[in-house]
C-alpha cells in the first residue's frame, strides 16, 4: 500500500510538471489535474505549486544558487486578471508587502483590484517600536522643537521609502506618533493631565500654525490625535 500510495504521488507530481511545461494558466492546470487524477482542486494546486518549485529549484541549481528551505515559496501574484485559487498571495521583501490591494485608476478613477506592495506589517511593528524607544512621553524636559529635532529624520526616512506606494498604508505608524506626542504634551502641561481629548484638540490647532513642526505634518500626512 505505501508503495502505491508513493507511486500515485510520483505520476501526480509528474503530471503536474507536465501542464505546467505546456504554458496553460495555472487554474486552467488546476482544472485538467483534478479531472485527469480524480483529485480535489486543492489537491490539484498543492502538486502544481510543487512541481514549480522543483523546476524552479533545478534552475537555481544550474546558476549555482540554492533555495532557502524554509523562507522561499511560490506566490501567486493575484489580482483583477488572474484569479486563480492559491495557497500563497502575498509576500514580504525589503519592508514591503506585496499582495492584491484595491487600487485608484490615475486616469478615471476608478477601483480595481492590483498586486501591488505596501509598507509591511512587520515594518510598521518595527517603526512604532523605534518611537517607543525614544521615551518621549517621559522626557517633559524636551520642547517641541526638541522633539522634532527626534523625530523628523526618522519620519522623513520612513516616508521618503515607504510612502513611494500606497502612502496610505503608513497611516498606524503616523497616529502612533501622534499620540506619543499627545502624550507627552499631557505630561508636559499641567492643564492637560488625564484629558487627552483637551491635550489633541491643542495639537490639531498646533498643526494649522506649525505645520512645519513635523515632517508628516509638512506633507499633509496628518493622522489622527486620538
Amino acid at each position: 500500500m505505501a508503495r502505491s500510495t508513493k507511486t500515485q504521488k510520483a505520476l501526480n507530481l509528474n503530471a503536474a510538471h507536465g501542464l505546467l511545461s505546456r504554458g496553460i494558466s495555472v487554474a486552467e492546470a488546476a482544472t485538467i489535474l483534478a479531472q485527469e487524477r480524480g483529485l480535489s482542486r486543492r489537491q490539484a494546486y498543492r502538486y502544481l505549486e510543487h512541481a514549480r518549485a522543483i523546476t524552479l529549484q533545478a534552475r537555481l541549481a544550474e546558476c549555482q544558487l540554492e533555495m532557502h528551505p524554509t523562507k522561499t515559496k511560490i506566490v501567486y501574484c493575484k489580482d483583477g486578471k488572474r484569479k486563480g485559487r492559491h495557497s500563497n498571495v502575498m509576500f514580504d521583501f525589503l519592508g514591503y508587502q506585496f499582495r492584491p490591494r484595491m487600487v485608484q485608476n490615475s486616469r478615471d478613477g476608478s477601483l480595481f483590484c492590483g498586486f501591488v506592495p505596501a509598507v509591511s506589517p512587520s515594518a510598521l511593528k518595527s517603526m512604532r517600536s523605534t518611537v517607543r524607544d525614544l521615551n518621549i512621553a517621559q522626557r517633559t524636559h524636551l520642547s517641541l522643537d526638541d522633539i522634532a529635532k527626534k523625530l523628523n529624520p526618522l519620519l522623513r526616512g520612513w516616508i521618503g521609502y515607504y510612502g513611494r506606494y500606497a502612502s496610505s498604508q503608513l497611516e498606524p505608524m503616523l497616529r502612533h506618533v501622534n499620540l506619543t506626542i499627545r502624550r507627552w504634551a499631557m505630561r508636559k502641561f499641567k492643564r492637560f493631565a488625564a484629558r487627552r481629548v483637551a491635550a489633541a484638540l491643542f495639537l490639531e490647532r498646533l498643526v494649522k500654525t506649525r505645520a512645519d513642526l513635523f515632517v508628516h505634518w509638512q506633507l499633509g500626512m496628518i493622522g489622527a490625535f486620538s
